[in-house]
């Protein structure tokens, strides 16, 4: 079980690095941008950890916050049981989505990055492409 209380830490103490959920890396010119590469099993496990509603609120709190956040800011705003906060915790870092960094009894979470480009590349590529009718009259 993960350790809730409340600890008072400033920010400028720990490496923050947030990441835009919409950054992408810029191809350089003539090269064409690819997907990153998700396995199936990995962007099935991505999926059904954002699917739980609490689970995605948790991400976004994350993903929002400007320095690796805290379990006890993480409980304190969800308002869940500690037990169900550890759960959604361990499911996010299992799928790769969180880090979880244990300093002491504490434990503090931040972005993996990467992660969700991809799986956001991976979901661009489900882009409906034209439908072309061959028997269709030509213009």
């Amino acid at each position: 079980m993960l350790a809730f209380e409340a600890i008072e830490r400033p920010c400028a103490t720990i490496k923050c690095d947030r990441h835009n959920l919409l950054n992408t890396v810029t191809p350089r010119s003539g090269e064409k941008k690819r997907a990153a590469n998700l396995s199936r099993t990995r962007r099935t496990a991505l999926l059904k950890a954002l699917a739980d509603p609490k689970r995605f609120e948790l991400l976004e709190r994350v993903a929002k916050a400007s320095c690796p956040l805290g379990c006890s800011e993480a409980y304190a705003a969800l308002k869940i049981a500690p037990a169900t906060l550890s759960h959604h915790i361990k499911e996010l870092e299992t799928a790769g989505l969180i880090k979880v960094e244990r300093q002491g009894k504490f434990h503090f979470l931040s972005l993996r990055s990467g992660v969700l480009e991809a799986l956001i590349a991976n979901l661009s590529a489900l882009k409906p492409v034209a439908c072309v009718n061959p028997d269709a009259p030509r213009d």
